[in-house]
């Protein structure tokens, strides 16, 4: 039986992060070097949006784009990492056992939510992925309890990937430079999420909205938290399961580039 492997959040930030020469960039480079090899990714996108839990079943999902007006290297890149149709189909099982209903894409590609940070962490793009989406129509509990449900694979060398941002408030991020100092109203709230992972509080987390200090600023919608609840459940999602801060840092001053694992 393969080593439990931990679950992840990371923060993904601007498509440029993969090019960009910010300490994010290397830290993710470097956490693919020191993790136990997968067998399978498991990656829960902020940028695969549907009505109930999707999950990727091709052979061979393609590199999507999309984000307009950058680089164009970023649209020359690929990650041409084969699909996880097993993976896939064995989360469909699990959360069919916690009641959640979710069906397959054999269309669906690889969205920059997913590629940008796999891009840096597995270069070789050899190790088989799966991508799940978030529902910004659900709850924050429901996320939570969706990723409990994942846990099992875990110890099954699958590696569970959650992308998102501790900090999105786009609006203001172009208004800073890339390496700005962090605002306040952003460093006040990566500060109070890594309080409470580091301590395993999870109502707190669930009543973000109410309880984070300018959290609507920091997240005007939900889809960039979403996948950090997904992946605190898989880590164990009870009550006093702490969370690790991997990698603290900001982009463009308003976005917290934040990392957690959970053991």
């Amino acid at each position: 039986m393969s080593a439990k492997l931990p679950a992840l959040f990371v923060s993904h930030g601007a498509p440029t992060l993969v090019i960009d020469p910010v300490p994010t960039h290397q830290f993710l480079v470097e956490l693919g070097r020191r993790l136990p090899r997968p067998r399978a990714i498991l990656a829960v996108s902020a940028h695969w949006d549907t009505d109930a839990p999707r999950l990727t079943t091709g052979a061979a999902p393609h590199t999507m784009y999309d984000f307009h007006g950058f680089p164009s290297e970023l649209y020359e890149m690929t990650y041409p990492a084969p699909g996880a149709r097993d993976v896939a189909l064995r989360a469909m099982e699990l959360l069919a056992g916690a009641g959640v209903d979710a069906s397959g894409d054999a269309s669906r590609g690889y969205d920059h939510g997913a590629w940008v940070p796999l891009s840096l962490m597995y270069p070789d793009a050899d190790i088989p992925v799966a991508q799940l989406s978030i529902q910004t129509a659900r709850t924050p509990a429901e996320h939570l309890e969706m990723g409990r449900a994942l846990a099992p694979l875990r110890e099954e060398g699958v590696l569970i990937l959650a992308s998102g941002n501790v900090t999105h408030n786009l609006r203001d991020v172009f208004t800073h430079d890339m390496l700005a100092a962090p605002v306040p109203y952003a460093r006040e709230f990566a500060d109070w999420l890594t309080r409470n992972v580091e301590a395993g509080r999870i109502d707190p987390l669930l009543d973000y909205l109410a309880q984070g200090p300018s959290a609507r600023r920091n997240h005007p919608s939900a889809d960039h938290y979403l996948p950090l609840l997904t992946a605190m459940g898989a880590g164990g999602g009870g009550e006093g399961v702490k969370g690790r801060l991997l990698h603290d840092g900001y982009t463009y001053g308003v976005l917290s580039m934040a990392a957690y694992a959970w053991d």
